[in-house]
């Protein structure tokens, strides 16, 4: 076993790393950028070695510096996590040149595997069964455009290099493929280097279905059974778990024989994942599954597999990568119970899931499991931790496992409702929405679920009367977040004369709140509220609501809502210029990639203006009204949250054009 290892990663992945190496007594070196110099897995290795600054381009991507860095503090071993440099052969090459061990496959087996079509080429010649498509080299528009009416519509673009949903685009009709290619060329280059892609048959009800398998090198391979992430946003994994609900016997023995087949031609060493996608129309069939790629490095998702089969799939790494034999053989590895992961990400749902910053002022996770389950909270991030605009912005992720679906399912939507995040937008109501699905409850999931749902997904009721009167007291500073044992708080009801009243001003989204507070006699608050929530009512929280205060906000949570108040400080200077309607904002910090308008230009409601870049994704800007192009923010500017990309003329100034 290694004395030592270098993690060329970073957040909840390079703690995950530490916290099993730690239990097997290896030593090891954290790397981290600007942004990350007080993160937590700094904080958890026992010593970490800075790269760069916080683009990733110039710190986590820069295979000589992470090299240096092992060789300067003696490290034997590096081990990539996953994204970043996990899956660049060039990268591996460098490690082993160096005279170090890559923690995972070779450089030989991650190029095999490495672009879509000449892995799937590799596949069909291995006997394992692919989606049909064209896999080629060729990338002229005319040839792929005709290769997609040879295979009929809809198709699916999917870039050749990467994953994540990145560089892939459904089209529907031959007049959209061209828009739809430049697009996925685009983000694919953006976020992979490569904008080459591949073209297949588009499946109507598609489940993914993956395989985990591990090599030694010593020719074994195995499987650890499947996971099922049909439960997808955006071509990007939400909801995972283990086993596949509806797996049936046939199904199972097929894809893990096709799936242990593909590690064997590639001679591979490590943990690795085969994805598969399933056509579940007619339910499903050991026929009616395909190879959509292989992912050679540790997945996201890996802690459900390690729930049901009660492995450590990163001790693993370790010990193959140090020289050992596989740790058990397959007749040994067997499934027991069900498990569920729930991304955390910041994120707003409700707007498209668009990815969110801001400080996480307040972060609690349940402290047990809930209905006699067991729970891992895999995280990277502690309250007062920064969501950065650099990197993914996942917050955690929450494992639950338990004796079946059903309990592992009831739990996993307790642990949610438990979950309070304040600081920043989070999709924990989304996520435990989505797990009272009745379709998904019911285990009937195809990877367009949410998609079908998303309205109902994604809608949140607004607060009520009490969740607002719990704002306001604690606004206002009353006996809502005193200690119980504050001796003042019997007298907090007193008046000589009269009843006490005060005023407290709120702010939910664009509503303004007055809250008039009075204490009556026997302790309990009197709350009357203002337009639009008109209402006067006597609450007793002496068992005070689940809540946050953090600077200029109030946090209620209600299950796994969080409700967000502003609290205006009756000092600061409302800046109504930038509150006007005639601009428009970043939805939060990007690249504007694309700019189609131009100054002079009259636009309408819903059309295209620029394309935003950001987190490796493009995000379409379009006009929220009608109206006449004042400024538009040149391409290739960086923007921040809040900057004004786009100002129209106003109205008057428009009209009197219009007239001239």
């Amino acid at each position: 076993m290694f004395a030592k290892i270098l993690i060329a990663n970073r957040g909840e992945i390079a703690c995950r790393v530490i916290r099993t190496a730690r239990k097997l007594g290896v030593h090891t070196v954290a790397v981290y950028s600007d942004a990350d110099a007080k993160s937590l897995h700094v904080e958890m290795a026992d010593e970490a070695v800075h790269i760069g600054p916080s683009p990733v381009g110039e710190s986590y991507l820069r295979g000589d510096r992470i090299v240096a860095a092992a060789l300067s503090t003696g490290a034997q071993a590096i081990h990539p996590g996953y994204g970043f440099l996990s899956e660049n052969p060039d990268f591996v090459d460098q490690v082993v040149a160096a005279g170090l061990t890559f923690i995972g496959p070779s450089a030989a087996s991650i190029r095999a595997m490495g672009l879509k079509d000449a892995a799937k080429r590799l596949m069909e010649k291995a006997g394992v069964p692919v989606v049909p498509g064209y896999h080629g080299e060729a990338q002229e528009i005319v040839l792929l455009a005709s290769k997609a009416r040879e295979i009929g519509y809809p198709v699916l673009i999917k870039a050749r290099a990467g994953g994540g949903g990145k560089g892939m685009r459904r089209v529907e009709h031959p007049d959209d493929f061209s828009e739809a290619l430049s697009s996925a060329r685009r983000e694919a280059k953006a976020a992979f280097g490569d904008d080459r892609v591949l073209v297949e048959k588009y499946v109507d009800k598609p489940r993914h279905i993956e395989v985990q398998v591990f090599g030694d090198n010593f020719g074994n391979a195995v499987h650890l059974y499947e996971r099922d992430c049909s439960a997808q946003r955006r071509h990007q994994k939400v909801i995972e778990e283990a086993p596949a609900p509806g797996m049936t016997p046939a199904l199972r023995k097929a894809m893990t024989e096709a799936a242990v087949k593909a590690a064997k031609a590639i001679n591979y060493s490590g943990a690795g994942t085969i994805e598969f996608i399933v056509d579940a129309s007619q339910g499903l069939k050991a026929d009616r599954f395909w190879f959509m790629e292989m992912n050679t490095r540790l997945q996201v998702e890996h802690p459900v597999t390690e729930m049901v089969t009660g492995t450590d799939l990163v001790e693993w790494q370790l010990r193959v990568a140090s020289g050992e034999k596989l740790p058990r053989s397959q007749s040994e590895i067997a499934l027991a119970g069900h498990a569920f992961e729930a991304r955390i990400y910041a994120e707003d749902a409700a707007k498209g899931f668009l990815p969110a910053t801001g400080t996480l002022h307040h972060l609690k996770f349940p402290e047990t499991a809930p209905n006699a389950a067991t729970m891992r909270i895999e995280t990277g991030v502690r309250a007062g931790d920064a969501i950065s605009p650099y990197y993914d912005p996942m917050i955690a992720k929450l494992v639950i496992h338990a004796k079946d679906r059903q309990a592992a399912l009831e739990a996993l939507g307790t642990a949610l409702s438990q979950t309070e995040i304040a600081g920043s937008t989070v999709n924990t109501a989304f996520l435990a929405a989505l797990a009272a699905d009745p379709d998904f409850c019911a285990g009937d999931v195809d990877t367009g679920l949410i998609g079908r749902h998303q309205s109902a997904l994604t809608e949140v009721a607004p607060p009520t009367g009490e969740i607002i009167s719990a704002a306001a007291l604690a606004a206002s500073g009353e006996g809502l977040l005193r200690p119980s044992n504050d001796p003042w708080s019997s007298l907090s009801g007193y008046a000589h004369f009269h009843g006490v009243a005060r005023r407290t001003r709120l702010k939910f989204g664009e509503d303004d709140i007055l809250a008039k507070l009075s204490v009556r006699p026997d302790g309990r608050f009197q709350v009357a509220l203002g337009a639009p929530y008109d209402s006067a009512n006597s609450h007793d929280f002496r068992a005070a609501p689940r809540l946050a205060r953090w600077p200029g906000h109030i946090t209620v949570f209600e299950g796994a809502i969080g409700y967000t108040f502003a609290v205006p400080d009756p000092l600061a200077r409302s800046d109504d210029a930038a509150a006007a309607s005639g601009s428009l904002r970043a939805p939060m910090p990007g690249l504007v990639k694309l700019v189609r308008a131009a100054k002079g230009d009259t636009v309408i409601k819903g059309q295209a203006l620029l394309i935003l870049e950001a987190m490796k994704m493009e995000h379409t800007i379009a006009a929220p009204h009608d109206g006449v192009v004042a400024e538009i923010a040149t391409e290739g500017a960086q923007v921040t949250d809040g900057t004004v990309l786009v100002r129209f003329v106003e109205e008057q100034t428009a009209s009197t054009a219009a007239a001239g």
